[in-house]
Parts: C-alpha cells; structure tokens; sequence
C-alpha cells in the first residue's frame, strides 16, 4: 500500500515542478506543530501549497507522505492503519488531503495525534471546522482558514513583481505614502478590474478563457459532494442549494427576505437558514451580522454575499457594481478582522473602525459624526484624509 502512494506521490509532484510562486499561507502556518488543519474554498491552491511543503523538507522522501482521501487506493483502508504503517517505517510528516470526505475522520485524527510520532497535516473544505469539535481536536489542532489570492497575491503572479502586504492599521494610517510607492511601480486600476472578475483563483492563470467554467465546476463540487456528504443532504435538495446561490446572486445584499426567499425555493425557515449557514461554511456564501445580534445560524443574517465577486462574474447575469465592492472588501478584511453591520455605515471592523463603500464620488455625508469612520472609494488611484482607494484593501495579505 505505502509503495503505491509514494508512486503517486512522485507523480503528482511532477504536476508542480513549474509552480514557483508560494502564497501567503507559508508566512502563517506554524509548522512546529504536530497536528495542523487547512481549511477553505476549492480551487485556492491548498493542494500546491502541502506539496510545496513536503518537498521543501530536509529530509528522506521515505519520510514524507502525501494522500488524497479520494483516492481509490485509499478506499478501503483506515487513515490510523495507514499513518500506523508510515510510522513503523520511520515517517515523520504525514500529508492528508480531501479529509472531509472520509466519515469520522476526527475520531482517527485523534488517535493519530495521541498514539503515533508523526507531524500530520489535514485539509480539506472549511465547512469541516463544525465537524472537528466532536472529537475536541480543537485543543489538539491548530486550524488554519485559508483565502484565495488577495489583489496583492494577484499583481505578484500576473506581474512577476514583489508587493509588501499590510496590516489595516498602517494601511489606516499611511495610504498615502504605500500608495505612492505602488503607483511609483504601476497603475493599480489597470488590473484591479480584472481581479474582480477572475483573479481570486490560482487556476486563472491557466488560461483565462475557461476560467469561468473551471470555476462552475469547483462550486458544483462543494454544491453536490462536499456539503450532501458532510451534511446529510438529501441528493433532491441539491437543486434547492443551487436555486439559493442564483438568487443571492441576483439579490442586492439588503433586500434579503428570508420569508419569501423560502417559499420561492420550497422550503421551510428553519431548513433555509441552515442551507445559508452550509453555504457559508463551503466558502460560497459570506454572511453579514447585525452589531446587535450574535451569530445564531437561525438568525437572519444583516447581509447576505456571494464570497468573492469572480463568483457573480461567472454566476451572475447582471451585477450591482455596490454589491461586488462591498463583497470584495468583507472578503479581504474578514482574513483577520471581525466585521458586523452597524447602525450607521456600511461596515463596522473589529467594533472600531466604520467603513462607507462607494465609488469615487461618494462623501462622509452618512458617517460624518462617526468616530474613526473612513470612505473606501472605488475607481480612485489616491485617497486624501480618511478617503483610502479600494484596491489597497487587496494588499491585507
């Protein structure tokens, strides 16, 4: 059995020998840990990154293990038996991919971590951050969220260029000057249009005509397999999750009535937001609360979004362009940052900062007796004040 996976193993390596670029995960991921969870979207280049990993190791490749849950070589075997042999022969790292899709996988998981000497490191989709408590691994693992590329990550690729990420606070306190030392290099907006509509994905940069398509297939994946299979959904129901998605699609995000949205689908209240809370958790929805209301899945969310807007680029027909801003920005922010709906403006962060989004015309008329309330104005190149450029929120991470 172990021949055969390191046979793949050496195959699928073949499949990244080109990929040089290493995303941001690789400055927050703690590798001293011994047993290490990566979570997120399809598509944002998990896989790549725990092969970049395993090969950049210093030690024998007999000590070093990569599988896929998925695979058909694996189907008949427990995860503890095949960790249990790798031990025996003297692994050390054990590279598990695709584990929401092995039933119970946290119980093994468990048992791995108490009973063997090896580094394990799982990934898989995030909406398995639920299904890990059964076991209590949380005391035992450390879980990462991982994003898909960020503006910044994009130039890079796209570029072949070198861009410093920020923290929001020096963001904050000094757009003026990172945006003088970006626009020193390049002109921003140039590419900033094209990372909305296809540049959060890794695979864009395969070929940008098929984007689009990849991109339905990943969904429809999360949509049929990952979230029925985690979550007991009824293969009849899947057509009512897809009838979800084109609707919030369609949807601004502040005209959400969960009433009517239910009887439009064919389901009751209480099986609607539990299909918005799965979506959220499978990285296809972004959920908004009120600063009033805690994070009860049976509460109706302040604002609903489709996760990233290379999503309404691919999914949707028309699009508000208010919508894709806003979208773009929780998706940026909510990497680190808490955000919630306040009483006045568009975005309260970390119950500090407010934010009002809009295009380049848009005032501080809504939040002028705001404390630390700031305009992020799209189509601007350079703020002034507390008026920042959009785009600049893409350089977070």
């Amino acid at each position: 059995m172990l021949e055969v996976l390191f046979r793949k193993q050496s195959y699928i390596y073949k499949k990244i020998e080109g990929i040089q670029y290493k995303r941001y995960f690789f400055d927050v991921v703690d590798f001293s840990e011994k047993l290490i969870g990566l979570v997120g979207a399809r598509g944002i280049g998990k896989t790549t990154f725990l092969l970049q990993y395993l090969r950049s190791l210093e030690i024998e490749e007999e000590k070093k293990l990569y599988f896929s849950v998925d695979s058909i070589i694996t189907s008949n075997m427990k995860l503890f038996d095949i960790a249990e042999d790798f031990s025996n022969l003297g692994g050390k790292v054990l590279v598990i991919d695709e584990i929401h899709k092995y039933k119970d996988f946290e119980i093994e998981l468990k048992e791995i971590y108490d009973f063997l000497d090896l580094q394990v490191i799982f990934s898989g989709s995030s909406a398995m951050v639920i299904e890990h408590k059964k076991a209590d691994l949380s005391r035992r693992a450390m879980i990462y969220r991982l994003k898909g590329l960020s503006f910044r990550e994009f130039l890079e690729l796209k570029l072949k260029e070198e861009f410093p990420s920020y923290s929001l606070d020096e963001l904050l306190a000094n757009h003026l000057s990172i945006v003088k030392e970006i626009t020193q290099r390049i002109k921003p907006l140039e590419h900033f249009k094209e990372y909305l509509q296809s540049g959060y994905y890794p695979f864009s940069f395969e070929s940008k005509s098929t984007y689009c398509i990849k991109l339905e297939e990943t969904i429809n994946t999360v949509l049929e397999s990952d979230l029925p299979i985690i979550f007991n959904i009824e293969p009849s129901n899947i057509h009512k999750l897809k009838q979800l998605v084109a609707y919030i699609c369609a949807s601004k995000p502040y005209e959400l009535n969960i009433t009517a949205l239910a009887q439009k689908i064919g389901i009751n209240r209480k099986t609607l937001y539990q299909y918005i809370h799965y979506l959220n958790l499978g990285n296809i929805f972004s959920r908004l609360e009120a600063k009033s209301k805690g994070d009860n899945i049976f509460s109706k969310p302040a604002k609903l979004y489709l996760n990233n807007p290379n999503l309404n680029h691919c999914y949707c027909q028309n699009s508000e362009k208010g919508t894709i801003r806003e979208e773009f920005f929780v998706n940026m922010l909510s990497h680190k940052h808490k955000l919630l709906y306040p009483k006045v403006g568009d975005f309260l962060v970390d119950e500090r900062y407010t934010f009002e989004i809009g295009g380049k015309n848009k005032n501080f008329h809504q939040i002028k007796d705001v404390e630390h309330s700031f305009v992020v104005a799209d189509d601007i190149e350079s703020g002034f004040g507390n008026k920042i450029p959009l785009y600049l929120f893409g350089f977070l991470y």
